[in-house]
């Protein structure tokens, strides 16, 4: 397909925040491309991520069956001297692959033009410099991921924020086997456990054998700049030490922003959604739903009249808080040892409800009858109270500052380095 010369808006990116921008677009009358550098059955993610039913909801989406693989399931965070059960919460599993596919699918439905093999070289003012020519455009959207097009010039993001991540779906090779491991954690097949800090600090080991035994999921995650293996190294390690896991049937592998977002979403004629803009949730690296309602939210006001400063506001006043929260809470959680981990969950200081909410992408149901048992736990554990007081701090905080996110771009400079502060970043 030839990419068009002049359009109402550019996306860079054609994987799941681009093909649902492009869609959104499309569907509001405008006049849009997407270009990607890889060819368009290879963008985006290529493994199975999950995503809340609410925000599938909110974004207007009803999955195909194919896309679905599962959940929600039964979930056991756990650590070496802990563990608690979320038996029901609100994520199912989804393969990106299909998702990616439906999503363009469904902005070429609307009338967006969808390339791909085009590389971005940059811009000129309104211009998308791409291999294949200049688009003009009346607003371009970078929803390239980390390390793409970089269309704000926005900052890179530091290395121990970065989250080396890698999931894969492989077959079973010995039923018996993986029924043998899973009576050993305590599990049945289809449950799914979650293994924090088994590197220290922030990392993960998540497995679910399927209902049927015949396959296996496995998620993994690490921070290497804090000194730990990556994820790709945890899976690795795992498939090596469990005979039973069989052949690989898809999956990835990749860095993740862990940080809050970009105090800056948009400038210039350019708006940032996804993993350009650092919308991804800190406290397990979940960025699909963000990405996907970024892009309804910049549609929806484009579509409305409003400018790309209405969107930054908009984004930062809703969803800001609670990224900047779980920010703070993964930076905590970062620096705690196996050890420690264990205790707070024996303690109940991570229960059910709290797990729950980290896997719902929203706050905690704090309750005046939920605080005197922690109170009481506390009493048992009084070294932890300094740093789970110093993170609650920090939580009401960064809510609030969000909520008072500046609408007049010169207020931004100290609304930026009083967030930096809160949450400890070099400023």
């Amino acid at each position: 397909m030839a990419v068009p010369r002049e359009v109402d808006v550019a996306i860079v990116g054609a994987g799941t925040a681009g093909a649902a921008a492009a869609r959104y677009f499309a569907e509001r009358g405008a006049r849009v491309v997407a270009v990607e550098r890889r060819a368009l059955d290879q963008a985006g993610a290529r493994w199975v991520n999950g995503i809340t039913r609410t925000a599938l909801a909110e974004a207007g989406l009803t999955l195909p069956a194919a896309a679905i693989v599962g959940g929600p399931h039964p979930f056991w965070l756990a650590s070496r001297h802990g563990r608690v059960l979320v038996d029901r919460h609100d994520v199912v599993d989804v393969d990106m692959r299909a998702l990616v596919a439906f999503l363009q699918a469904q902005a070429e439905d609307a009338g967006a033009a969808l390339v791909g093999g085009v590389a971005v070289r940059g811009r000129d003012g309104r211009e998308l410099i791409t291999d294949a020519g200049r688009i003009r455009a009346r607003w371009i959207v970078d929803a390239s991921g980390l390390v793409g097009a970089r269309l704000l010039a926005q900052p890179a993001v530091a290395h121990d924020h970065l989250c080396a991540a890698a999931q894969e779906v492989r077959a079973v090779r010995d039923r018996a086997g993986a029924l043998a491991y899973c009576e050993a954690l305590g599990i049945a097949p289809g449950e799914v456990l979650a293994r924090v800090g088994l590197a220290g600090g922030f990392s993960v080991l998540n497995v679910r054998v399927s209902d049927d035994g015949e396959r296996i999921s496995i998620l993994t995650g690490s921070i290497p700049a804090l000194g730990f293996p990556s994820g790709k190294a945890i899976l690795d390690q795992f498939v090596r030490d469990h005979p039973w896991v069989g052949d690989r049937i898809f999956g990835g592998a990749g860095a993740i922003p862990l940080r809050r977002p970009y105090d800056r979403l948009s400038g210039d004629g350019v708006a940032l959604i996804g993993d350009a803009g650092c919308q991804v949730f800190p406290a397990h690296g979940s960025g699909i739903g963000a990405g996907i309602l970024a892009a309804k939210l910049l549609a929806d006001t484009l579509a409305a009249g409003g400018a790309l400063r209405d969107y930054e506001v908009a984004w930062h006043r809703r969803w800001g808080g609670l990224f900047a929260a779980y920010d703070a809470v993964r930076r905590w959680n970062s620096e705690l040892d196996d050890e420690t981990l264990g205790a707070i969950m024996e303690l109940g200081l991570i229960d059910g409800d709290i797990a729950r909410a980290g896997l719902d992408q929203v706050l905690p149901p704090f309750t005046l009858a939920s605080l005197p048992p922690k109170a009481r736990a506390l009493r048992h554990a009084p070294q932890l109270l300094p740093g789970l007081a110093k993170v609650a701090a920090r939580i009401g905080a960064a809510q609030l500052m969000s909520a008072l996110y500046p609408r007049n771009v010169r207020a931004l400079g100290a609304w930026s380095r009083g967030m930096a502060r809160l949450l400890g970043d070099r400023i």
